[in-house]
């Protein structure tokens, strides 16, 4: 398995410089002993409430391509710390990636409040992400039971003029308008299309066409 190894302090002190090393140095004796493949490893001099960390983003944009599958910390706090700490072991947990810390010589162990709140973060994003496919639907019956048919309306998308310029098809944002749904009830159809477009765009498009 690919893992990659996580270093941090907080400040840029000499005193500081030697924990990093003392670090990598643990983490890559963790690694050996669970047979671990470290295909990189990241080492930064920030503070744990920051999120905005370039090892950071580097770390997830690997998880993120499938070049890594597990994570090595010297303990949950090097990862981050608060609310960042929280953010952070939500995305590794969407991501599928085990973490290890050399504090617990093997799997992360998380506290009982920690792993309360990663809970009900994951329940709250799973009910947003219901409501939302909840609105696009809304949107969509709302336009079909004004006569919009997608199947008919949709077929000839392709043909249609300034389709290189736009990401999505004008000509039915106008037949939606001239049905009376508002721009925010369009945006929600067309995303419920595959379109992936703002209220704000399509509003802007529909603009253009009519300053014309």
């Amino acid at each position: 398995m690919n893992a990659i190894i996580y270093c941090r302090v907080s400040t840029d002190k000499h005193t500081q410089e030697t924990s990093l090393a003392r670090q990598k140095i643990e983490l890559t004796r963790l690694a050996e002993r669970y047979n671990l493949n470290v295909i990189a490893c990241i080492e930064e001099q920030k503070s744990g409430y920051e999120i905005e960390r370039d090892g950071i983003f580097e770390m997830l944009d690997i998880f993120s391509d499938k070049g890594a599958e597990c994570l090595l910390i010297q303990d949950e706090t090097r990862l981050g710390r608060g609310n960042t700490k929280i953010a952070l072991f939500h995305q590794l947990q969407k991501l599928h990636v085990s973490v290890y810390t050399a504090m617990h010589e093997g799997i992360l162990e998380l506290s009982e409040s920690d792993s309360m709140v990663l809970q009900i973060v994951s329940i709250v994003e799973e009910y947003q992400r219901k409501m939302h496919n909840a609105k696009i639907k809304r949107g969509m019956k709302r336009a079909v039971e004004r006569g919009y048919n997608p199947a008919v309306n949709l077929k000839n998308q392709h043909h249609a003029p300034g389709r290189e310029r736009v990401d999505f098809p004008i000509e039915e944002v106008i037949r939606l308008r001239e049905k009376k749904l508002t721009f925010e009830e369009i945006t929600k159809t067309l995303n419920g299309l595959g379109y992936s477009v703002s209220k704000a765009t399509v509003h802007r498009r529909y603009k253009e066409l009519h300053d014309t």
